[in-house]
């Protein structure tokens, strides 16, 4: 009983993310707020339903609205070849779901990664300055800056208080309320009231009829670029949807089928694009917002589907009331949770290949196209890799393995029945490893002492720097003592730049695998 309250709760909390998300996905895409509720409340069911039994709440994110705004322009703002190139997209995840290519995601770098999510989150800010201001959006951040005297000519100073009224409610509300009913509630309900109050002259939603979705009209005419476009739609689809996977794997300790989530997204999709829903995916905030509230199957996301259909259905009048710039200040605070905060943080440390990707996936995604930007910054990190691997490819004469060194691990897993470890890490520790490696780790849990011996005297890329503090983290909240054993000083210096070192103290580092050895000794002697 327990669990299902908890799946209620968090299908509830979802729900009500997805509102004001749906909403203004919806509108941003140009087909309209009730076509971003549609998709939400689909993909939830549908990928529910059919989906791997963990609370991942589905519906349009900023990626695949960025994405679907983007090809409705392209095939000249007719709604009908839109329908066919989402339902087409949904049939390609379909088919990509029964391939090894999801398991695929794990090997994409975390600077292009990176790149992409900043990107995105840079167009979502960009384009809702004009309904910010009251005026009407552009399809992408170019027609923005290019039309930006017009906009700021036309101000809509009513628009613009109330978005900015709405804005300071989802930064400045305390986490204590947020954890139970979220920011965009808020925002939503308060801007809403104070408009319709002071009964401003200012833009609001409209379509939404209160009625039962019915079957839309598609237009499979051009299918050469609708089928260039959905394959897109799908991939960008199917990537998100994988990212949320691995954040919802780590918090629940539950593994994920990737084809089986994929498959699911894809038939959710499918019915999205048959009743005019837009495209979405697994939406890591709506997820984890869920399984914070005691969420733990799938149960969660099928009641918020089901919350969402009630909204259809009996909250239209209401809806229709939702200022424009509400849903513009909405989707600016997603745009700036969507930047990678973290990696700026250290990207003055970050190491200059890592920059170099990032910052151009960044660029291609905000002027060019997506898929084109995420292509080019995985061909580039492997190029870099590989010229970094060849620049460090020297001829060596040396002993190939140390027998006493050995000897001591096998004495000392032995006589502490292996609740004292010694991990290797050999070879190169880079973005293609290291999801492999923690996961490794996971079993070794159980022990009391890990001694990490990185054998490699290279220094680390960011993916692995990351890696390697999330395997830190992770073994210390098992209440497992670590230590560090490096080659270098470099190295040491690098993890203490990036933060990476305040998991450890100065005693748990070494640079000689024996002296690590003898303090786990005498520590588990005195335990």
């Amino acid at each position: 009983m327990r669990n299902v309250s908890g799946d209620l709760i968090g299908g509830f909390i979802g729900a009500t993310i997805a509102l004001g998300q749906a909403l203004a996905f919806g509108t941003m895409t140009g087909a309209g707020a009730l076509a971003g509720l549609y998709g939400a409340m689909f993909l939830c069911l549908f990928s529910g339903l059919f989906g791997v039994n963990v609370p991942i709440i589905s519906g349009p994110t900023g990626p695949t609205a960025i994405v679907i705004a983007s090809v409705y322009a392209t095939v000249g703002g007719n709604i009908n070849a839109l329908w066919a190139v989402l339902f087409l997209a949904s049939v390609f995840q379909i088919i990509l779901s029964f391939t090894k290519i999801p398991n695929l995601v794990k090997y994409v770098p975390y600077p292009v990664i990176s790149g992409f999510m900043n990107g995105v989150g840079i167009i979502l800010i960009i384009l809702q300055i004009p309904p910010l201001l009251g005026t009407t959006g552009f399809a992408t951040p170019v027609l923005t800056f290019q039309n930006l005297s017009k906009v700021l000519s036309n101000i809509n100073t009513d628009a613009f208080v109330i978005g900015l009224l709405s804005l300071g409610i989802l930064i400045y509300t305390p986490k204590k309320i947020t954890k139970y009913i979220p920011a965009e509630i808020f925002a939503l309900i308060f801007g809403t009231i104070f408009s319709f109050f002071y009964r401003m002259n200012v833009p609001t939603i409209t379509g939404m009829t209160g009625e039962l979705p019915s079957i839309v009209t598609a237009d499979f005419s051009n299918i050469v670029q609708i089928s260039s476009l959905a394959i897109m739609i799908a991939i960008i689809c199917s990537t998100e949807s994988l990212m949320t996977g691995l954040v919802v794997s780590s918090l629940t300790k539950k593994k994920i089928n990737n084809q089986t989530m994929i498959f699911s997204q894809g038939i959710g999709n499918s019915i999205a694009a048959l009743f005019g829903g837009i495209s979405g995916a697994a939406a890591t905030m709506r997820s984890v917002a869920a399984i914070k509230t005691g969420a733990t199957t799938k149960i969660s996301p099928i009641f918020s589907g089901v919350l969402i259909l009630f909204i259809i259905l009996y909250g239209a009048s209401l809806v229709n009331l939702v200022p424009m710039a509400v849903l513009a200040a909405i989707l600016i605070k997603i745009g700036y949770g969507i930047i990678d905060t973290k990696f700026l943080k250290v990207i003055r440390y970050a190491p200059k290949e890592d920059l170099v990707v990032m910052s151009l996936v960044l660029f291609l995604t905000i002027f060019h196209d997506i898929i084109f930007a995420v292509g080019v910054g995985i061909t580039l990190s492997a190029a870099l890799f590989a010229k970094q691997l060849a620049d460090k490819t020297t001829l060596n004469i040396k002993e190939v393995d140390n027998s006493d060194i050995a000897k001591l691990e096998k004495q000392v897993h032995d006589e502490s029945h292996y609740k004292i470890r010694v991990v290797h890490i050999q070879g190169e520790f880079f973005f293609g490893s290291a999801t492999q490696i923690i996961s490794q780790f996971e079993e070794l849990l159980g022990t009391k002492h890990i001694i990490i011996c990185y054998d490699s005297d290279r220094k680390l890329d960011i993916s692995a720097v990351f890696a390697l503090e999330d395997i830190l983290t992770r073994l210390k909240s098992q209440n497992i003592k670590v230590f560090l054993v490096l080659k270098n000083e470099e190295i040491l210096r690098q993890i203490n730049e990036l933060h990476i070192k305040r998991q450890l103290t100065d005693d748990e580092i070494f640079y000689e695998e024996i002296d690590a050895i003898e303090k786990a000794k005498e520590e588990h002697k005195n335990s």
